[in-house]
């Protein structure tokens, strides 16, 4: 589905911090949007920025923190979560009044409470925003335009939060195809810890788990076929990344793997007793809330 084109920019400016699929995949469909006029691009790794410059995912790249966000509208921090408070409190101080500044992290509680008070501090507005849309592939090559089409974004204003830049950043999202609501950042991160924290920590345990099984001399991984390949799909995501959230996030996150280690267990019980009713339960109530989830998906819901 192509995106809609706007008559005219949202955002005269805007600096992308950190050049990878998140981040690029915006740009890319804000400019396939006519959303906005210009993206200056800035990342850490400086072979993975010009590749986005010659990819078209950013017009131009910048030196130094300080010249990518001289003059922007709208700053973009799209990097892992540990390192969203620090690079802020780095370049805020080069942000003109009233600039707005907003992240895709997928920790918002930590996010928010560090970094808005500092931007409003320097008379910036600061909105928390996460995309619910993504793959396991990272750096600018694997950005697409498409990547948020018909996905969530979700934003975490709170009452400090300006209402102008909620409605911009709101507006961005939109124009890159997202559908956007609002959530409290507490409730925000623990339902990303059961949707999709727990997911990957127990992708990244298998995969760790089945590489270890030493009860054959031969790779067993050389066996595996499409369904461990689709389940552990996710842990071939970054490692950073990951790290940060698992970390960031950890109170929510150790909950939710509390709450498998429950139903775990019980598995593991009906196993061990040989329970083929009970087994044939648990299977039967997976299946009906799986076939849930697929059927709202095709109802768009």
């Amino acid at each position: 589905m192509a995106l809609a084109t706007l008559q005219k920019p949202l955002c005269r400016r805007l600096a992308l911090v950190g050049v990878g699929l998140i981040g690029g995949s915006l740009t890319l469909a804000l400019k396939q949007a006519g959303a906005v006029g210009e993206v200056i691009g800035w990342d850490r790794d400086a072979v993975n920025l010009q590749l986005a410059v010659e990819l078209g995912v950013v017009d131009r790249a910048a030196v130094s923190l300080a010249t990518a966000v001289a003059d922007a509208d709208l700053v973009v921090l799209a990097l892992p979560v540990q390192a969203l408070a620090p690079v802020a409190a780095e370049l805020l101080p080069h942000l003109a009044p009233g600039t707005v500044l907003t992240d895709t992290g997928s920790v918002k509680e930590s996010v928010v409470t560090a970094i808005e008070p500092l931007a409003l501090r320097f008379g910036c507005h600061f909105v928390g925003g996460h995309p619910i849309s993504g793959t396991e592939r990272s750096g600018a090559v694997a950005a697409f335009a498409s990547l948020y089409q018909g996905k969530r974004c979700i934003l975490t204003p709170t009452s400090a939060t300006d209402g102008a830049a909620v409605a911009l950043v709101t507006a961005l999202w939109q124009a890159a195809g997202s559908a956007v609501v609002q959530m409290d950042v507490r409730k925000h991160d623990r339902i990303l810890a059961a949707i999709s924290h727990l997911p990957h920590m127990i992708a990244y345990a298998l995969v760790n788990a089945v590489s270890a099984y030493d009860q054959y001399p031969e790779n067993i991984l050389e066996y595996t076929a499409g369904g461990f390949r689709d389940f552990t799909r996710i842990a071939s995501s970054d490692p950073v990344m990951w790290r940060d959230i698992a970390l960031e996030n950890r109170a929510a996150v150790l909950e939710m793997i509390a709450q498998f280690e429950r139903f775990l267990a019980e598995l593991k019980g009906d196993i061990e007793r040989a329970d083929g009713a009970a087994l044939q339960a648990f299977f039967r109530q997976s299946k009906i809330s799986r076939d849930a989830i697929v059927q709202s998906a095709v109802r768009g819901e």
